[in-house]
């Protein structure tokens, strides 16, 4: 199934907030949408968009220590996609631009529940907005075996990414 997702927002989080981390592990997350569509656009690799509530989500939480932690899923992510981090936190300040971009993101991709993942392109509109095309959805890899959460996850990622139009 394929469709098109058009939203438009402010697209800059300004600069009183990173755009960028770097984890312990070398992941680079952006938290802004221009900035992880520019290095989409430059590196021609979708953008997996991670849906999570940082400080109370125990799922989230999980999910970052028993997959994105791994070995695997680093290898994987800095080969592969542009990470893009979506954060609805309880006691972590947030600029009203980086909150309404995210909301933004939320509604235009149906999340409700947390943690979600949206694989995902984008294209820049002449209105200053994007054109955000679905890859897939992914959650915490039910079914995995426990220790092995990463193996599920990135075969599941896998088949996502080899559906994708080329």
């Amino acid at each position: 199934m394929k469709f098109i997702f058009f939203i438009v927002f402010m697209v800059s989080i300004g600069s009183a907030q990173a755009t960028t981390t770097n984890d312990e592990s070398g992941l680079k997350w952006y938290i802004d949408l221009e900035k992880a569509h520019n290095e989409a656009e430059k590196t021609k690799k979708p953008i997996f968009g991670f849906f999570t509530g940082s400080d109370w989500c125990g799922w989230c939480i999980k999910l970052e220590r028993n997959v994105f932690a791994k070995q695997a899923f680093i290898d994987w992510a800095n080969e592969k996609v542009i990470l893009l981090e979506l954060d609805f936190p309880k006691r972590i300040p947030q600029t009203p631009e980086l909150k309404t971009q995210n909301r933004n993101l939320q509604q235009a991709f149906g999340v409700r529940g947390y943690p979600t993942v949206w694989l995902f392109t984008s294209k820049k509109t002449d209105t200053g907005g994007f054109n955000l095309t679905p890859v897939g959805k992914l959650g915490y890899p039910t079914g995995a075996v426990k220790g092995k959460e990463e193996v599920k996850f990135l075969s599941d990622a896998n088949r996502l990414l080899a559906a994708m139009p080329k």
